[in-house]
């Protein structure tokens, strides 16, 4: 194992040794990886002198060039610009290295997809992963037409639906038609298109409540739960994301937005980050808040986040919604099975609902439903309570009428 107080730096960037090295530690880097970063610092350093380049001059630009002359120097750790960034990072914090200037929008598609991340984000006050999404499938469509002139205002009802059908073969279908829509509604409402052309956009064959939620069974649950090695700090963390994923029915984002004073243990209450700016609480149960004080105390890294789930090796910065994901589909291959979706726990925490005697109500305000009409597909998997509203059959002497 490497021992940092060994690395030699010289060159401009040794005034920033102490302090790179003080902010790798508390980032929850070990004493190798500290190492490794302040030998790449050295490297760095020394290949600034030899080119006369000051800290503020530093760019880019340079790192590129540096990392060139890494591979040509017969070094094969470190060589891209995702391995300096650690150091650059704390550079650009300090101050002493300019950071990169935004490009701003220049061309006329650019400058319509800002105005349109704009009006989603602040007007709709949509989630990010919908906003992201959106501006993709608008950005696909403007691809599609002359850059030189969008042509928005001459745009036909023919030229939509083609659009719809040559993506359809490469994306769903859903997704499509849902982001061309508002872009569309978006273009009218701002004056760039004359007409309300989202009326244009093919409408997708969907039959509410016809198809059953999708849940695990609960010995499938009780596996993935199992597979948790929670005298480690990764099983204590999977066990209690798993855990609050499949009791709790929360999305991913919900969970990576949990930080650490949404959680009132006086009270027994979480504050839910729901979709866009809802706040909304929920009770916390003694399992979930076993799970999460067991990480908590003996798994989470001492680290300036406030999220609750973090990532166990350093950087320990929260955790993404795919890192959510990833940890679903770890749990997966631990027990032979093929992946889920973290989703697929909110159905299972849902379809457990009405089984335990809650009702539509109850399950809408637990899983935060906007309409009772979402809720009602898991009134289906309530069957004890379907057989009593069903009526019987008719029969006349004991025979089956044929009707």
């Amino acid at each position: 194992m490497g021992e940092p107080s060994r690395v030699k730096v010289i060159g401009p960037l040794v005034p920033y040794v102490a302090g790179f090295r003080a902010e790798l530690e508390a980032d929850g880097y070990r004493r190798g990886p500290v190492a490794d970063q302040l030998r790449v610092m050295a490297h760095v350093s020394r290949w600034m002198e030899a080119r006369v380049i000051g800290v503020g001059d530093l760019t880019p630009a340079q790192i590129e060039e540096f990392l060139v002359a890494r591979l040509e120097a017969g070094y094969t750790l470190w060589l891209s610009a995702k391995g300096v960034s650690p150091l650059m990072d704390h550079l650009h914090s300090l101050g002493v290295v300019p950071v990169p200037a935004v490009v701003p929008p220049s061309t006329q598609a650019e400058l319509l997809l800002e105005a349109f991340r704009i009006y989603l984000a602040e007007e709709r006050g949509l989630a990010p992963g919908t906003v992201s999404s959106d501006v993709y499938i608008a950005r696909t469509f403007l691809a599609s037409r002359p850059q030189e002139d969008l042509g928005l205002e001459r745009l036909k009802p023919v030229e939509i639906v083609a659009f719809v059908k040559e993506q359809c073969e490469q994306r769903s279908a859903a997704y499509v038609t849902a982001g061309l829509r508002a872009f569309l509604r978006f273009c009218h409402l701002s004056g760039r298109t004359p007409r309300p052309l989202a009326s244009a956009v093919p409408k997708v064959a969907s039959w509410r409540l016809a198809t059953l939620p999708k849940a695990l069974d609960a010995g499938m649950v009780k596996m993935l739960l199992s597979s948790c090695d929670r005298r480690t700090t990764y099983g204590r963390r999977d066990f209690a994301v798993l855990t609050v994923l499949v009791r709790l029915g929360l999305r991913s984002g919900e969970v990576t937005a949990l930080r650490l004073e949404d959680i009132d243990w006086r009270a027994g209450v979480l504050l839910i980050r729901g979709k866009g700016p809802k706040l909304e609480q929920l009770p916390l149960p003694a399992d979930v808040g076993d799970a999460v004080a067991s990480w908590l105390r003996r798994g989470r890294p001492r680290c300036a986040a406030r999220e609750v789930f973090t990532r166990a090796r350093a950087p320990h910065g929260p955790l993404c919604s795919s890192g959510i994901s990833a940890i679903v589909y770890a749990a997966c291959r631990r027990v032979g099975v093929p992946p889920v979706s973290a989703h697929r726990l909110r159905h299972t925490a849902a379809t457990e609902m009405p089984r335990a005697g809650a009702g539509l109500a109850e399950i809408g305000q637990v899983l935060r439903h906007q309409s009772m009409l979402t809720t009602a597909i898991y009134a289906k998997v309530d069957r004890a309570s379907l057989r009593e509203l069903a009526s019987p059959w008719p029969t006349t002497n004991g025979l089956v009428v044929q009707l």
